[in-house]
């Protein structure tokens, strides 16, 4: 149990909670709890489906399909989360500011960006597909429902969190210290990508 826990935080630090709270609460127009509820069940089931396919057979496909060594996915991954982490680190927010306010589809953001790559991002993948390696497939399925599980209730939370957060001046705070634990996880994953390779 202790090792399912263990696993559960280390993905929840790679799924990074506030920028999924930052993404909802930013939606323009506001969300009501309705839309934000059925935003948030979507992309947390769409994104359980995502990584539950490729626990199961990512290993497989990397290696027969694709040739691809599983070292590389962990170094690649894990510079793709060092460049989300380092820009909240240095600007202040996770996701591209964009201007443009357009009617919104749930459905469409729900799998795009929300479930994929916010949930189900190449960090999350090259993650899941080593666990799978190492644990097995039911221990890293379970400590990926657990982490899913955590991040979905802060996800129906979004908007409370983020007024708390504004209220307090803690938003830019927040942020730059969870990016810099994401920054600090992913540079781990490409160590142990490096440790493989040599």
């Amino acid at each position: 149990m202790g090792n399912i826990l263990e696993n559960a935080f280390y993905l929840l630090a790679l799924l990074n909670p506030a920028s999924k709270v930052l993404f909802l609460a930013s939606c323009n127009p506001a969300l009501t709890k309705r839309q934000n509820l059925e935003l948030t069940w979507k992309s947390s089931v769409a994104a359980a489906l995502i990584l539950l396919l490729v626990t199961s057979v990512g290993h497989f496909v990397l290696n027969t399909v694709f040739h691809v060594e599983l070292c590389a996915l962990q170094i690649t991954g894990g510079a793709v989360v060092v460049v989300i982490g380092w820009r909240a680190i240095q600007e202040g927010h996770f996701t591209k500011k964009t201007s443009e306010s357009k009617p919104m589809d749930f459905t469409d953001i729900s799998l795009v960006p929300l479930a994929a790559p916010l949930i189900a991002g190449p960090g999350m993948i090259a993650a899941v597909i080593s666990g799978s390696i190492k644990d097995g497939f039911y221990i890293t399925s379970l400590a990926m429902l657990i982490a899913l599980t955590i991040n979905f209730v802060i996800m129906l939370f979004s908007h409370r969190i983020n007024m708390i957060l504004q209220r307090t001046h803690l938003l830019g705070p927040v942020i730059r210290l969870t990016g810099l634990v994401i920054v600090t996880v992913a540079m781990q994953m490409i160590i142990t990508g490096l440790r493989s390779v040599f």
